[in-house]
């Protein structure tokens, strides 16, 4: 089962969040669109995916419930972004 939470809007462009409960993996997705992308290991559970000319297309959390401890996720503060909540 995997939830979409949100949908910002940076630059013209939607980001989205994922979370993917069988995995326990959270998905932050920068850029619309297929990607040939490597992935960059910040650690164990965390990784980059990283696009043409060097950009940063996602953002993937391995683990999530672990990593972000048993608070859960922390709040999102936006602050003059237009958000818009998932279908």
């Amino acid at each position: 089962m995997i939830i979409t939470v949100y949908t910002f809007f940076f630059w013209q462009r939607p980001m989205k969040i994922s979370y993917d409960l069988e995995t326990d993996s959270l998905y932050i997705r920068l850029l619309e669109g297929q990607y040939e992308c490597r992935t960059l290991r910040l650690n164990e559970d965390v990784a980059l995916n990283i696009g043409p000319g060097e950009t940063l297309v996602g953002i993937e959390i391995l683990d999530a419930q672990q990593v972000f401890g048993k608070e859960g996720m922390p709040p999102i503060c936006l602050e003059n972004i237009q958000i818009e909540q998932a279908a």
